[in-house]
């Protein structure tokens, strides 16, 4: 079996005006799991992030809201590595993914940031070795500015696609902190089928 994950953590950026913002979607992630599995927020000085412990079908795990900002996630990871002895593959970190389509949730280990700017802060501190759950936010419209839609609110019919999403892949958990990565991921990509674009 695959190295157990010790880690699952949500990117987004703190403060109420980013709460329902697409690029929070990390965050929402994190935030349904806590409530799944009756994880109370702490806040925790030296990982630079609002953190909790969840149980899961008997693996205990870190459930990470980092609180440095989007442009500045690998802080959080490289402290959370170091201080608790983890390896980089022990961790899962759920993002928003401009090239999936709302309601569509992928997992994958490795690659390149795609121009995300947590992924590239956090294989800056740490590589690239490390497994992401992809939650699909699309893309805005030719010519519409990038950073204003990743800030921006989704509409309903999209968060309720995306929230969607969040629950295919809470339902995936018990399997991904065991290190059943694998099957987790032929599940969720099953489940998703042709939804996705540019996957």
């Amino acid at each position: 079996m695959a190295e157990a994950f010790a880690a699952l953590i949500g990117l987004g950026n703190p403060g109420p005006e980013y709460v329902d913002s697409r690029h929070n979607a990390g965050f929402w992630f994190v935030e349904r799991a806590a409530e799944r599995f009756g994880c109370p927020w702490r806040h925790e000085p030296k990982l630079s992030a609002i953190a909790g412990r969840a149980c899961v079908e008997g693996v205990n795990i870190w459930l990470i809201k980092p609180l440095t900002f989007m442009n500045a996630s690998g802080t959080t990871v490289r402290s959370l590595c170091r201080y608790y002895r983890l390896a980089i593959t022990q961790v899962l970190v759920v993002h928003d993914e401009l090239d999936l389509a709302p309601g569509v949730v992928r997992l994958k280990r490795g690659g390149g940031a795609g121009g995300h700017n947590g992924l590239s802060d956090i294989i800056a501190e740490m590589g690239a070795d490390f497994w992401r759950l992809r939650l699909g936010i699309g893309r805005p419209a030719p010519r519409r500015d990038l950073v204003p839609y990743v800030l921006g609110r989704p509409p309903q019919s999209e968060r309720e696609a995306i929230e969607a999403a969040l629950l295919r892949g809470l339902d995936m958990l018990p399997l991904i902190v065991k290190g059943e990565s694998e099957r987790a991921m032929n599940l969720l990509h099953r489940t998703d089928g042709e939804a996705s674009h540019g996957a």
